[in-house]
């Protein structure tokens, strides 16, 4: 019998807390990223800590939070009441042990498992916790998990409080890196949902007066907005929207008790069904909801007792119902009863904003009719092209099963010409990635209309194959990557494709699902080791560690890239660069200086940053 097939008393072993989390940390934070991703697990673990904090404010104590990001070093202090000094070792160092088990103390809180600050304390190589009570300090520090300095309690003057420090475990999170736009938004988020809260991050001070409204103007630009923003307050529950004059499909933001809901969940398909009814009845007719919904910017904010969510990191609501007490309404009614009232009541008091929401609604009804008979012909021709298509490889698992955090994995490769997908295909994981190939350069579709999208055989076929060609609910994929040369046509390529999401799908861009593959520019290379090198300081980092003479490769484009090598750029180590939208530039903005006609302010834009690139390519 080999050792293989046996199976006795001492293959069964237990993990202690720490060790458990080490081990599988998916478990409890999702995916680990290397933070270039926003739902990637630094961020989590960033959120965990200040989720502490932000309970305190709802418990009515502790108005400022002050975060810090040095390098990799993360504080987070607040004002609140402070841990109880006798068991500031027990709240981040035992399992399932915390304040929030008592739901008259916390009844609306995000952290209800107590598992939050232990996962932090677990997966890094700093933690410290320091709690301030009644002029009273104590503190604690530990190293994945494990004590290494309890301190006695001390007197002090300090205000109240509790104040955490951490470092991601490099060993966990590979080649981490905290990027400010990502921290930045989920701060504001958090004053969106707490209004009267002010977060001081490295200096900068963050306050929201108007909660959802606040969010909505941040997220889309006055010249862009069909009417003003709608927004409506009530017990438990907040909401906001407008219609975008330049975005084709739907756009969400979504919360529960403070909690950015990425994925949606039960709240959000009663928002999007309410809205739809709201509007039908107020109108008296029986509008498609595609045409009510089409272009919609919304964000949708409840508050449940002990809600289910479908993860430990909570990106998808489950409950159905608002609490557990007898007599209390589901979800769905909950928030169609809100909508219901407030926005038909909205509508009436103003007459012309309904006007505006309804010329919108018979817009997007005259576009669809137009577009009906090309979208059946494409979609004939998709599911024909889709039996011989070599332009999809797909992968196994896919988005929408958001169950298992591996798929949060799932990713495209957009790539051009046929060596380079060949590389990509042959070292790509089958399971989470998929690759799509580009015959030549994408059509330049700036200031087209939708129906460019079924018309050309390769728009067409990108779109069936992300599933977004009504909303965003069935993305495929989480990470959608743009893998072209580095040169003048490989950049051309990238922003015909960035053009073309700007355009259609500017909410991939928005929620953080489009990057850009970053490949080695050189390879560097002796008998005993190989480093592949990003940048020009790499390259030479790496010919001082491997002197005297180590053999030096220059890439220059990725179909030179064998498929042995081509692993090691799109397994663990990938390195991404993710494209953002600066929020003080509409679409329209973006897509006028970069495709409009050939401006002076582009010409100097490009001559200013092709310097930068050809001053390096002559140094190598």
């Amino acid at each position: 019998m080999s050792d293989q097939s046996k199976y006795t008393e001492d293959n069964i072993r237990s993990l202690d807390w720490k060790e458990h989390i080490r081990m599988r940390p998916g478990m409890y934070i999702g995916k680990l990223g290397d933070g270039s991703s926003p739902d990637d697990g630094i961020y989590i673990l960033l959120k965990e800590v200040i989720d502490n904090c932000i309970d305190e404010f709802v418990m009515g104590t502790g108005k400022t939070i002050e975060v810090t990001i040095r390098d990799k070093t993360v504080s987070v202090r607040d004002y609140g009441r402070g841990i109880p000094l006798g068991k500031v070792v027990d709240v981040v160092s035992k399992m399932n042990t915390g304040g929030k088990y008592d739901s008259l103390a916390f009844k609306k809180s995000v952290g209800l498992n107590g598992v939050g600050t232990k996962a932090v304390n677990a997966l890094s190589t700093h933690f410290r916790v320091e709690s301030v009570r009644e002029e009273k300090q104590k503190a604690a520090e530990f190293s994945a998990g494990n004590l290494v300095l309890e301190e006695d309690i001390i007197e002090t003057t300090k205000r109240k409080g509790t104040k955490v420090t951490f470092t991601p475990d490099e060993a966990i999170f590979k080649n981490y890196k905290f990027r400010n736009e990502y921290v930045v938004k989920m701060l504001k988020n958090y004053c969106y949902l707490n209004t009267g809260l002010t977060i001081i991050y490295n200096g900068e001070k963050y306050f929201s007066e108007y909660g959802l409204r606040d969010l909505l103007d941040e997220n889309i630009a006055e010249e862009d907005k069909v009417y003003n923003i709608i927004h409506l307050r009530g017990d438990d529950i907040e909401i906001a929207m407008t219609h975008s004059k330049s975005q084709y499909s739907e756009e969400y933001h979504s919360f529960v008790n403070g909690q950015n809901t990425t994925q949606g969940g039960t709240h959000l398909v009663a928002f999007r069904e309410a809205i739809v009814k709201t509007i039908r009845e107020f109108y008296n007719k029986g509008f498609e909801p595609s045409d009510i919904r089409k272009s919609i910017v919304g964000a949708v904010s409840i508050k449940v007792m002990e809600p289910v969510f479908e993860s430990q990191t909570k990106t998808k609501l489950g409950s159905t119902e608002i609490g557990s007490e007898p007599g209390m309404p589901s979800v769905r009614t909950f928030v169609n009863d809100f909508v219901k009232n407030n926005l038909d009541n909205y509508l009436h008091k103003n007459p012309e904003t309904a006007d505006l929401l309804l010329r919108k609604i018979l817009q997007a009804e005259r576009e669809r009719k137009e577009l009906s008979g090309i979208r059946k012909l494409a979609k004939d021709r998709a599911k024909k092209a889709s039996l011989h298509n070599k332009k999809l490889r797909d992968c196994r698992v896919h988005l929408p099963d958001v169950k298992n955090p591996r798929y949060l994995e799932s990713t495209l490769f957009i790539t051009e010409g046929d060596s380079a997908s060949g590389s990509i295909t042959k070292s790509r994981d089958v399971n989470t990635q998929a690759v799509f190939s580009l015959r030549g350069k994408p059509l330049n579709s700036y200031g087209m209309s939708k129906k460019i999208v079924y018309e050309n055989e390769e728009f067409n076929l990108l779109q069936a194959a992300l599933d977004i060609e009504d909303d965003m609910e069935n993305l495929r994929y989480n990470n959608i990557v743009i893998a072209t040369d580095a040169d003048v046509d490989g950049m051309h390529i990238r922003l015909l494709l960035i053009t073309f999401f700007l355009q259609f799908f500017p909410e991939l861009i928005k929620e953080g699902h489009l990057y850009i593959l970053q490949t080695p520019l050189f390879r560097v290379r002796n008998k005993k080791e190989t480093i592949y090198c990003y940048s020009e300081e790499e390259r030479k980092a790496a010919i001082e560690k491997l002197k005297p003479k180590p053999e030096i490769t220059r890439f220059k484009g990725l179909g030179e890239i064998s498929p042995n090598e081509f692993q090691f750029f799109i397994g663990e180590d990938i390195r991404l660069d993710p494209v953002m939208m600066d929020k003080h530039t509409s679409v329209e903005q973006l897509l006028s200086f970069y495709m409009g006609k050939n401006t002076p302010d582009r010409q100097e834009f490009i001559i200013k940053n092709l310097k930068v690139e050809l001053d390096t390519i002559e140094e190598a």
